[in-house]
């Protein structure tokens, strides 16, 4: 799968999609595909837009909070970021932001790559475009805490 961690295109779907979304900027001023992917202080995960969605992008942060380096992260299908009974809530949370393009304030309980079960609060959830075609969702949280 190719690597979009510093991928200066996929950081301006990330971010632009953001911007046309919520109305707002996802990023500082000045920072770049590596800020985000390397020093941003929240998680950013993106998964593409297929049937069965799978991870093309997780900075550092995201690959801490989930346990998994981003060669075991990218490429997983992103339902197993949840366990078995709380992914019809996941999947109602996609379905809403297909229709809707995006929702903010989301809580839900993820799991990690070691089992560890946690919260994430207030994440931001948006549809991905590439001129004007849908090509997956991103998500954004700065809180997460243990179950």
């Amino acid at each position: 799968m190719m690597d979009l961690s510093h991928d200066p295109d996929f950081f301006v779907v990330l971010t632009g999609s953001y911007r046309r979304r919520l109305g707002t900027a996802l990023v500082p001023d000045g920072a770049d595909a590596a800020w985000l992917y390397g020093q941003a202080p929240f998680v950013v995960l993106a998964h593409d837009g297929a049937a069965d969605p799978c991870f093309v992008y997780a900075n550092r942060a995201a690959q801490a909070c989930f346990g998994y380096d981003r060669d075991e992260l990218v490429g997983l299908p992103s339902r197993l970021s949840a366990e078995a009974p709380e992914r019809a809530e996941r999947q109602r949370l996609l379905d809403a932001v297909a229709r809707d393009g995006f929702t903010r304030g989301y809580r839900g309980l993820r799991i990690a790559k070691g089992g560890r079960r946690f919260w994430i609060e207030q994440a931001v959830v948006w549809q991905l475009d590439r001129d004007g075609v849908t090509v997956g969702q991103a998500a954004m949280f700065s809180e997460w805490r243990d179950a």
